[in-house]
């Protein structure tokens, strides 16, 4: 590898921002805490994941500290998934979802106790919004806290079944729990919307009164303690509610919510949820780096049967170098969709335009299908060893299972931004692009690319308006939706992609390094021609493409992998990552040593055996 070329795509793949966001939380992982444990129970994995989460907790600045710096806390986001998926969903919850809530929306005199508590880890924050019988549509929820102006507090209340708090971490009663519980207010005989509350849960011998916790079923890889939460007229202090500048108590000691409705208090009082889905994307995209980076360290070594010889690296393939080029170059344009919506969001005032949100409800759901795939590529080219838990990868496919559903669900998120998309008014928007002329363009020349793409947005954004506008038949609102949304899902799909790309060929254009440049067009050009594939039958069918060039496709696709071929090891060490760290196996600079340390697998004599595959 050429340093140059890897400490520039570094520089690239982390905006900049690695010695002073990411390294020392990677060289905390490096701590034996991390070491893979084989033979746990799931109830002993969970217990581990706290123990691990306190690590990172004790090694780091406290919450409060990286909560003002956004850059720090999508770095957290990034690496301990890499080493233990249920350390990364703990911090996660606990420095975002839970403690950002309460900072964002707390951050009163009276309420410094429990600040400092959750700021010094002596309790870990459980967020408590989604119901058993309200998935996604929380706004409807139906766990309610009735204000007692005599006690000057709030009855918390589980109506029903229905209104169970599902997938919270309430099943461990010996581990101090405060959790930040989303309830609807009702004060004066008045439902105020949702707001979020303090809620003691258990003090680490027992849970509070009240307060009744039921195991979920297990989970593949992650032994967390996801539990059923539910509430028995249990009293909170009308302190613990955390009505930021959504409402108060007037003097008179009657709550009073802001201007506005519901609605908007709501998604205010949620507001976590949008820096969340950053720090999900960037989980993702930290697997998606580790599985490539495991699988193509491996393809380099794992010796194969080939005609007129025995021992040939299976990375020489070009099957093979297909699926995991393919994967590379996913997993950098994610990587720098990525940054560029973290830059948008750091940028950003309060008050979140619309384009913003939807970009970055974009990148969470294109980011991770993408790297749910890559993950999958990955443990398939890796064989059998691809499915150990120490090799890291198929734990990452539990992983991205998860964060597909996380801080909101990929296809309910992904249709309620092409919605929004759909109904701004068409002045907001470009005029309708022309289809680019094929006419002698090279299929490897992303400008051309990249016109295709944004002409296929246009097109289908076209479409989906058409379809929505249509009074040619008399339909209802949820029949003309219907009839709209999977041409709206592709065309928001389908803006991902077009700015993955654009963020891609500017990464390669600013390249300081000619070896980087290369590596990164070309790369650049495998996404592209990879996503023109996918519809080749729409672009032929319009003229963005000629017969004889969807024909040439595949062609194409196997050229790019053979010129990519000498970068691979150069652009794999932009990722900063280190067999060290990953501690799997098949990544080692010998694979089958490391195998046999781990396994214990010696010859008769004693020896280690050092040949065979």
């Amino acid at each position: 590898m050429n340093p140059a070329a890897t400490a520039d795509l570094a520089r690239l793949l982390f905006d900049g921002r690695y010695e002073q966001a990411h390294k020392d939380i990677s060289e905390l992982l490096l701590d034996p805490v991390f070491d893979p444990r084989e033979g746990l129970t799931m109830n002993e994995a969970g217990k581990l994941a706290y123990e691990r989460s306190r690590v990172v907790h004790a090694g780091l600045e406290r919450p409060t500290e990286i909560l003002k710096d956004p850059w720090r806390l999508f770095a957290l986001a990034e690496w301990p998934s890499l080493v233990d998926v249920s350390t990364f969903s703990l911090l996660m919850v606990h420095y975002n979802l839970s403690f950002g809530t309460v900072v964002e929306h707390g951050d009163r005199p009276e309420l410094k106790d429990l600040v400092d508590e959750l700021d010094r880890l002596d309790s870990f924050s459980p967020y408590m919004a989604t119901e058993l019988g309200y998935g996604n549509n929380v706004a409807a929820m139906r766990t309610e806290a009735v204000y007692d102006a005599a006690s000057q507090t709030f009855v918390l209340n589980t109506p029903d079944a229905l209104a169970q708090k599902h997938m919270s971490y309430s099943g461990f009663q010996d581990v101090p729990k405060l959790a930040v519980v989303m309830a609807r207010l009702k004060a004066d005989g008045k439902d105020h919307g949702v707001y979020p509350f303090l809620v003691p849960i258990s003090d680490g011998t027992r849970l509070h009164e009240g307060v009744h916790a039921a195991p979920c079923p297990e989970k593949p890889v992650q032994g967390l303690d996801n539990g059923v939460t539910w509430f028995d007229h249990v009293r909170v202090p009308r302190r613990n509610l955390l009505h930021g500048d959504m409402g108060g108590f007037d003097e008179n000691g009657t709550f009073r919510p802001t201007s506005g409705n519901q609605r908007k208090r709501f998604l205010r009082a949620m507001s976590r949820i949008l820096p969340g889905r950053l720090c999900v994307s960037s989980s993702a995209v930290g697997a998606g780096r580790a599985g490539v980076y495991i699988a193509l360290r491996f393809a380099a070594q794992r010796l194969t049967n080939a005609p007129g010889r025995n021992d040939l690296p299976v990375i020489e393939y070009r099957s093979h170098q297909l699926a995991l080029f393919t994967a590379l170059s996913k997993v950098y344009a994610m990587t720098l969709l990525l940054n560029h919506a973290k830059r948008e969001f750091v940028a950003a005032p309060a008050a979140v335009p619309a384009e913003l949100n939807h970009l970055i409800s974009i990148t969470k759901a294109l980011s991770t299908w993408e790297m749910t795939e890559v993950i999958a590529v990955c443990r398939e080219r890796c064989g059998a060893q691809g499915i150990f838990s120490v090799n890291r990868i198929a734990d990452y496919g539990s992983l991205l299972q998860g964060l597909v559903t996380a801080e909101g669900d990929n296809q309910v998120l992904l249709a309620t931004t092409a919605g929004q998309i759909i109904a701004q008014s068409q002045a907001e928007e470009e005029a309708p692009s022309e289809a680019p002329d094929p006419a002698g363009r090279d299929l490897r020349d992303t400008a051309f690319l990249l016109a295709a793409l944004r002409h296929r947005e246009r097109e289908l954004l076209g479409a989906a308006r058409a379809a929505m506008a249509d009074e040619t038949r008399e339909r209802t609102y949820l029949e003309a939706w219907n009839d709209t949304m999977n041409t709206g899902l592709a065309m928001a799909r389908v803006r991902g992609v077009r700015t993955a790309l654009e963020c891609f060929t500017e990464a390669a254009g600013s390249a300081g390094t000619a070896e980087a440049r290369t590596a990164l067009g070309l790369l650049a050009s495998l996404y592209a021609l990879t996503e023109v594939q996918r519809d080749a039958g729409w672009y032929l069918a319009r003229g963005v493409f000629t017969a004889g060039q969807v024909e040439e496709l595949p062609q194409a696709l196997d050229a790019l992998c053979a010129l990519i071929r000498p970068y691979a090891q150069t652009l794999i060490g932009g990722f900063n990552l280190s067999p060290e760290l990953l501690r799997a196996p098949i990544a080692a600079d010998d694979y089958v040593t490391a195998f046999q340390q781990r396994t214990g697998a010696f010859g008769p004599a004693g020896a280690q055996l050092t040949t065979g595959n």
